[in-house]
C-alpha cells in the first residue's frame, strides 16, 4: 500500500494556526487514508492510502481540516518514493555540518522549481542553494533567520513552498519508510 507524507505550512507555528497531532490524523482519517501518523508537534503526518492520491488530495485534505479544526493550511504531499528521492539526492549534505540549518523547501506546485533556477547563478557563500526533485535545498550556516538564500527563495515563491529543516527531513524519512 502506498504511504506518503503531507506538509503542512505554518501549522503550530504562533497561536493562531494550532492543532492538535490527534486532530491532524482524524483528518486524514476521514477521507479513508489509513495508518495515519504525525511527527511530533510539527503539522507532519505519514499515512497510507489503498490507491494513489488523485491531484485534489492536497485540497481536499486542507478542507477536511479547515471544517474539523477552523485552522486552513496548505498541504503539500510527496510519496515514500518522492521523499526517499529528496533524501537521497541532496547535494549539501557534503557541506553541511549542522543538520538543523540545512533544509529543504518542498515546492508546492512543479512551475515553481523552474523559478528558482536563475538563484543558482547566484554567490551564495557561506551559503550554498541546489535544486532537487520538487524541493530546492539550501545550506544557512547562519541560521534561517540570518539567511539571503531563504529570502530569496521566499520571495520567488511565496506561500507556494513549505520549508523543512534536515533533520525534520531525516525523522520523515524514517517515518515513512518500512514499517
Amino acid at each position: 500500500m502506498p504511504t506518503y507524507v503531507a506538509l503542512l505550512r505554518g501549522i503550530n507555528v504562533g497561536k493562531a494556526k494550532r492543532v492538535a497531532m490527534a486532530d491532524l490524523r482524524a483528518v486524514i482519517e476521514s477521507l479513508g487514508y489509513t495508518d495515519a501518523r504525525t511527527l511530533l508537534n510539527s503539522g507532519n503526518a505519514v499515512f497510507s492510502s489503498p490507491r494513489s492520491l488523485k491531484r485534489s488530495a492536497a485540497e481536499d485534505l486542507r478542507a477536511a481540516l479547515e471544517r474539523k479544526t477552523g485552522v486552513s493550511s496548505r498541504f503539500t504531499l510527496r510519496s515514500s518514493r518522492e521523499l526517499d528521492m529528496v533524501v537521497q539526492e541532496n547535494p549539501l549534505l557534503d557541506v553541511a555540518d549542522d543538520m538543523s540549518r540545512l533544509f529543504a523547501a518542498f515546492v508546492a506546485e512543479p512551475a515553481g522549481l523552474a523559478r528558482l533556477k536563475p538563484l543558482l547563478a547566484e554567490t551564495w557563500a557561506p551559503e550554498s542553494v541546489a535544486l532537487g526533485p520538487g524541493v530546492a535545498y539550501f545550506w544557512c550556516p547562519n541560521g534561517l533567520l540570518e539567511s539571503k538564500a531563504s529570502e530569496a527563495i521566499g520571495r520567488v515563491l511565496k506561500d507556494g513552498v513549505t520549508v523543512r529543516n534536515w533533520a525534520t527531513v531525516s525523522k520523515l524519512h524514517a517515518l515513512a519508510g518500512p514499517r
